[in-house]
């Protein structure tokens, strides 16, 4: 399953690399994209594991970035 979320709150691009970096080194992701600009993530990964690995995904951003909120 591929889906596209918004991110509210993203304040830099160094941000969005690190948060890229991080999810696509999350077990089960096949791929994953963080685009500052438009304020979008892109998380590719498999049905069954989507919506646990979305958590963690969460959780990962939130440490990087406190403030952004990812709209699921």
């Amino acid at each position: 399953m591929k889906k596209r979320f918004t991110i509210e709150d993203l304040c830099c691009a160094h941000c969005a690399a690190k948060m890229e970096d991080g999810i696509r080194k999350i077990p089960g992701v096949q791929t994953a994209a963080v685009n500052f600009l438009t304020q979008k993530l892109t998380v590719e990964a498999p049905d069954e594991q989507f919506e646990s690995i979305m958590d963690e995904v969460v959780a990962l951003c939130k440490k990087i970035e406190p403030d952004c909120v990812i709209n699921r």
